[in-house]
């Protein structure tokens, strides 16, 4: 079954008729109002908190954070943003109760720095996965997205991304960018090995990810695979990378993507020299 980021931009596909049809669906509504309400078991909030929801839609999830009790940590103030007009429309036409705006998420997050307690985002950041066009760079868009996020958030606090990866390379360029971003990260599935799996990004900024050890991030939550990138290649010597190496090179590749820029697939022949031509 082909799924909509394939084919259309999300500001395309969510027109005025598809973002009506999917905010007065039941069955949408129910699996919405689901997984927010496990975002926020999973981010843990003990008191009313300031919530940025990413890919906010219509409000759906919005509600959700509007209507938590105080017994149980709420309510919470958000602020939603999402790249459909249309969808944003239909939220102000149903007066939800957060700030709403316009934007994309793969050109960055535009907040002050530490201005949100957590983020949260349902269904939303496996559109940042596709390209339109040749000068877009998922990995671009994946590394300004989490950069911007990881700004955004206060130190200690928490980001829970629900989403739907299409595959395991998906899976592992959303997560290796979040970690190069700084993030501590794990990764929840509720209902594995079914076609209703659910896919939970859990981020934390500051803490235990200080000393590189992430393992706190996901403390207490059972069938969570933590990931730690960072400690990958990590060396314990003074020696400097040398200049001109295949590991110098490849470091230079991983800054220019976090900056958004679109280079070369490191191969076995990068960093090679050429022999001297007679």
């Amino acid at each position: 079954m082909s799924r909509p980021e394939d084919t259309l931009a999300a500001d395309v596909h969510y027109d005025d008729v598809e973002a009506r049809k999917y905010t007065t669906s039941s069955r949408i509504q129910t699996i919405q109002a689901s997984m927010t309400r496990r975002a926020l078991e999973l981010l843990d909030l003990p008191s009313p908190s300031l919530i940025l929801d990413i890919g906010c839609g219509s409000g759906l999830s919005g509600e959700i954070l509007s209507q938590i009790p105080p017994d149980e940590g709420g309510p919470h103030a958000w602020v939603g943003m999402d790249i459909s007009a249309s969808m944003l429309d239909i939220a102000l036409q149903r007066d939800v109760e957060g700030d709403l705006l316009l934007a994309d998420i793969g050109q960055g997050v535009p907040f002050r720095a530490g201005t949100f307690d957590a983020a949260i985002s349902i269904s939303a950041i496996q559109w940042l996965c596709n390209a339109e066009s040749s000068e877009t760079s998922p990995a671009g868009r994946l590394s300004r997205f989490f950069n911007g996020l990881y700004a955004s958030l206060k130190r200690g606090g928490r980001a829970v991304c629900q989403f739907y990866p299409k595959n395991d390379v998906q899976k592992k360029m959303i997560t290796s960018a979040a970690v190069k971003a700084g993030f501590g990260a794990g990764l929840l599935e509720d209902d594995p090995d079914t076609k209703n799996v659910k896919v939970y990004l859990v981020l934390t900024v500051g803490g235990s990810a200080a000393d590189g050890d992430i393992t706190g991030v996901v403390e207490g939550m059972e069938g969570v695979d933590v990931l730690d990138a960072r400690r990958k290649g990590k060396t314990t010597g003074k020696g400097e990378i040398k200049k001109g190496s295949k590991t110098w090179i490849i470091k230079k590749k991983e800054q220019m993507e976090r900056k958004g820029k679109v280079v070369k697939a490191t191969s076995k022949y990068t960093g090679r020299k050429r022999r001297i031509q007679f």
